[in-house]
């Protein structure tokens, strides 16, 4: 049986905006902990449903899913596997998630004309399946990474109990900022391929990012 919670997030309103709902459904075989930079995290069983409510102008809006997480017994730290934003807590009180973690990136109006603007992304790394869909009036396309990009992954790209090292001429950071210096590697290539509507690197905009006009909802879903 599915079961559907309803999660509020209190926002300014003025007169005449509406908020927008974003549904979540896990159908993962596992539990999954949604989180959002705003301030959000909770646990969603799998086959539930949950939502969101943010504003009509959210802007650079992250929703993540955090796996394997516990508290512990003793100092009731709460931690996860994948995805953990290292709060000690369900909420990740605007803390992002520490990589690898699965991106869905909304911006609401964020062209100031009556557009949003969605993908998922890899940028960040994978930790499970999504996708995510507008769901409305306006017939405006899913999209999602539904592949099984874990079992294509690298030993050097995998999470591991040593420290990680990051190299910023992968990330397109300093120097290499810009589309030019920062094209896809072989590794980002990889992820394009099980996943081609996904961003699998910072400058990859001409596929992956999604526009649909203001005023839909959202459905994401994790393990589509």
């Amino acid at each position: 049986m599915e079961y559907v919670h309803f999660i509020i997030f209190l926002t300014p309103r003025c007169a005449g905006a509406q908020s927008t709902t974003v549904f979540l459904t896990n159908k993962c075989a596992y539990t999954v902990w949604p989180a959002t930079l705003t301030g959000g995290g909770f646990e969603l069983p799998s086959g539930d449903t949950s939502s969101l409510q943010v504003p009509p102008n959210w802007t650079s809006g992250r929703i993540w899913g955090r796996t394997g997480c516990t508290t512990n017994s003793t100092t009731t730290k709460f931690t996860c596997l994948t995805g953990d934003c290292a709060t000690g807590q369900i909420e990740c009180n605007g803390a992002g998630g520490i990589p690898p973690a699965t991106l869905i990136e909304l911006t609401l109006n964020g062209s100031g004309n009556g557009i949003d603007f969605y993908d998922v992304s890899l940028v960040d790394g994978f930790n499970l399946p999504v996708s995510v869909e507008p769901r409305g009036d306006h017939g405006c396309n899913a999209t999602r990474c539904a592949g099984d990009v874990n079992g294509v992954c690298l030993p050097e790209l995998s999470v591991t109990s040593g420290d990680g090292r990051v190299e910023p001429k992968y990330c397109c950071s300093g120097e290499f900022n810009t589309p030019e210096k920062c094209p896809p590697t072989g590794y980002s290539k990889l992820f394009k391929a099980q996943c081609p509507q996904a961003y699998s690197y910072a400058y990859d905009d001409g596929s992956s990012t999604f526009t649909c006009p203001t005023g839909d909802n959202y459905l994401v879903v994790f393990c589509p």
